[in-house]
């Protein structure tokens, strides 16, 4: 059993490959420490490799090469139920025929633990999830929400040092899931369990990790806490896909203390911050909405402008969000909060604009 070189690591995969032909690489020689107690999700589009990481992990799929290591000790070829792994899937699998109390003491019979213990156990996990009245109802006697809950206190029953999240709340609506991330956070924070989760939504993502990794065609495109994906993001990949972002073509003309000049295709001139690119490059700048300003008295010292044309203005409640032609881009977003001195625009209307340079990401192509 290969031992950990990283100090500290909980989770650990080691140049991880999976492939499921022989050929066409899922999961591309994927790198990735986890230290214990963090949460962690896997974010990304479908087909992205993120689901295919968490089944290794789990020990229903194989890596086809490289080393996965849990407290420092190589899992490859321990079976799913010796793994001593929790799992929540977004169809809950529980047992339709077993009570609530049932579902949540067969992991634990599995393991051989006696009827008193097994019956303490239970009661813990479910009060976890405030459910300590519901152990003798069947799951077709409960809503999605509360068997989303029991899925998760059967995860916890015996008592896992890592659980794993596979779309857990994707069956739910939209203000119950809103709801349970802020559930499943407290209880992971407060039990300082190791949480992998998976999911392709990024506010979900955003609401609860301690860190994200973002895939994209098998491989972590970035890793990083959600501040740092959505302020910093390191290709026009994960600026894209993390929040809504403006992006503007052109072409980077130099690169100066730190700051690229870039001609956009209309021909204006901008300064950014170069991430990845060089002198002579084609790039795709990214600017996020509310970074944007209009107000002349708000406008900062060094705030470059540059005309624009009102397209559409849309009442959100807590903000407006005005829709632009900006450089030829009829799609460029500005999203103002809505405050008694906030001027609304009207479709039509020629305004000046303006960023500043390090709100301004000179991003790949």
């Amino acid at each position: 059993m290969a031992d950990s070189k990283n100090a500290g690591a909980f989770v650990e995969f080691e140049r991880v490959q999976k492939s499921y032909d022989g050929e066409t690489l899922v999961v591309k020689d994927l790198n990735l420490v986890m230290p214990k107690g963090e949460f962690l999700t896997m974010l990304g589009p479908s087909g992205s490799g993120k689901t295919t990481c968490l089944m290794m992990l789990a020990g229903f799929e194989t890596a086809t090469h490289g080393d996965i290591r849990l407290d420092g000790v190589s899992i490859n070829n321990i079976p799913p139920h010796k793994r001593g792994i929790g799992m929540v899937f977004q169809n809950y699998a529980l047992f339709p025929h077993m009570t609530v109390a049932e579902n949540l003491s067969f992991p634990l019979e599995v393991r051989k633990l006696g009827k008193s213990e097994r019956e303490q156990k239970v009661k813990r996990a479910l009060d976890m999830v405030q459910m300590g009245a519901f152990g003798g109802r069947r799951p077709s006697q409960l809503s999605g929400g509360q068997q989303q809950r029991i899925a998760l206190a059967r995860a916890l029953v015996f008592e896992a040092e890592l659980v794993l999240m596979d779309e857990p709340l994707g069956a739910l609506d939209k203000q119950l899931r809103e709801h349970m991330q802020f559930e499943i956070k407290r209880i992971a924070d407060d039990l300082g369990i190791t949480v992998v989760y998976v999911t392709h939504d990024q506010t979900e993502a955003m609401t609860m990790s301690d860190r994200v990794a973002v895939f994209d065609d098998g491989v972590i495109q970035q890793l990083a806490p959600p501040d740092r994906l959505y302020e910093a993001p390191e290709n026009s990949f994960v600026a894209q896909f993390i929040g809504e972002n403006n992006t503007l073509e052109g072409l980077v003309k130099e690169i100066k203390d730190g700051r690229a000049l870039v001609q956009l295709d209309d021909g204006e001139l901008i300064d950014c911050n170069p991430i990845n690119v060089g002198v002579g490059d084609r790039t795709r700048v990214s600017i996020r909405p509310e970074r944007v300003e209009f107000n002349k008295e708000r406008l900062r010292e060094g705030t470059h402008t540059i005309n624009a044309n009102v397209l559409e203005f849309i009442y959100m409640g807590d903000i407006f969000r005005t829709r632009l032609r900006v450089a030829g881009n009829d799609e460029f977003v500005i999203k103002t909060r809505n405050a008694p001195d906030q001027v609304r625009l009207k479709p039509g209307e020629q305004i000046e604009i303006g960023w500043l340079p390090e709100d301004c990401r000179a991003l790949d192509a």
